[in-house]
């Protein structure tokens, strides 16, 4: 196994201990520390993706694995942020629902032999999921020590959870959904038996 490979797999154990230090939320430090796990597996999503190109390690496991690594750290990120009443369930459905579509068609196109690797939108859609996640978790991170110095940002009325907060959820909503049509209006020929 390559090392764009290892780093996905990475990501998918660094999802489960994200899970697991947000879920013990009320001992202390646990935000703070499912904060860093969460920031360390975002990183590897950049690396592997970064690697395999740079060194043409590009493989099948890479483009099917990458994607779907990213999907459950995020819909673990989301999941959590609701748990939490940070994040509508509504939008959050909306989320879960297209990263569902998109792997089915991923399943749909390997079943006939195809690939169908990730595109720039959706690259923009992780990003706006990952900030929007990250500004969140460091929300919560700014009731322990290691980040109470960051209590004032989120006590601003523009940089709070009010506005800033809003507008990142529904940036990554809106670039979820656009690129959730255009992933399937792209790939509509696998959808022709209906």
């Amino acid at each position: 196994m390559n090392v764009p490979n290892q780093l996905t797999v990475a990501r998918l154990f660094l999802s489960f201990v994200f899970v697991a230090l947000l879920s013990l939320n009320e001992i202390a430090h646990f935000r703070t520390a499912a904060l860093i796990v969460f920031v360390l597996a975002a990183i590897t999503d950049f690396l592997d993706g970064y690697l395999a190109r740079k060194h043409s390690l590009v493989t099948n496991f890479g483009k099917l694995m990458d994607p779907l690594a990213d999907k459950i750290l995020m819909c673990a990120g989301f999941v959590l942020l609701t748990r939490l009443e940070l994040i509508p369930a509504w939008i959050v459905i909306a989320i879960l629902s297209r990263e569902f579509l998109v792997t089915g068609l991923r399943l749909l196109a390997s079943a006939e032999g195809v690939v169908l690797a990730a595109e720039n939108l959706g690259k923009y859609k992780t990003v706006s999921q990952i900030v929007t996640v990250i500004y969140f978790l460091v929300f919560l991170a700014s009731s322990e020590p290691a980040f109470a110095w960051m209590k004032g940002l989120f006590e601003n009325k523009v940089l709070g959870v009010g506005i800033l907060g809003a507008i990142l959820i529904w940036l990554s909503l809106g670039l979820t959904l656009l690129s959730g049509f255009n992933y399937v209006w792209k790939n509509r020929r696998l959808l022709t038996d209906f």
